[in-house]
């Protein structure tokens, strides 16, 4: 008797909604722009990568590796993030709408002016992190000048 037995996207898959790039290296890639809804990055490396203007709303990326990673205006609405590491990245204007952060590392991040509307910060690390002009998980709250690490 025969099973059938389910299909699973390589690492080398090219970029698509729904990509399954579980426990991938690409350090480096340029995903400017690409779209990723509902993709599958748990455990995945994505150190250095251009992902400015990426659509990643849904996507999974528990435990992933985004440091010193462009995620400048990126959408990751509803993303589920956590335990990720977003050490140094540029998160500038990023879509963070009911993210899921719980215990993410964003120490030193540029938080410049992104939206974390709903977003769940439980156990997150904001050490060092800019967050001038973001909206916080109130969507009220901007972000005064200067907020470093805390929104003030």
């Amino acid at each position: 008797m025969l099973f059938a037995v389910p299909a699973f996207a390589a690492c080398t898959s090219p970029a698509a909604p729904e990509v399954v790039w579980r426990r991938c290296l690409l350090d480096g890639r340029d995903l400017t722009g690409v779209d990723l809804s509902r993709g599958h990055l748990r455990d995945s490396s994505l150190q250095r990568a251009k992902l400015a203007q990426a659509k990643m709303v849904g996507v999974d990326a528990t435990d992933g590796r985004f440091l010193s990673a462009d995620l400048t205006g990126a959408d990751l609405t509803e993303a589920v993030l956590r335990e990720a590491d977003f050490t140094r990245a540029i998160m500038r204007g990023a879509v963070l709408v009911r993210a899921d952060l719980r215990r993410a590392r964003l120490f030193r991040a540029d938080l410049t002016g992104a939206d974390l509307t709903g977003a769940d910060l439980t156990g997150a690390d904001f050490s060092g992190a800019i967050l001038d002009g973001a909206r916080w998980t109130d969507g009220q709250r901007l972000c005064a000048a200067g907020s470093v690490g805390t929104c003030q």
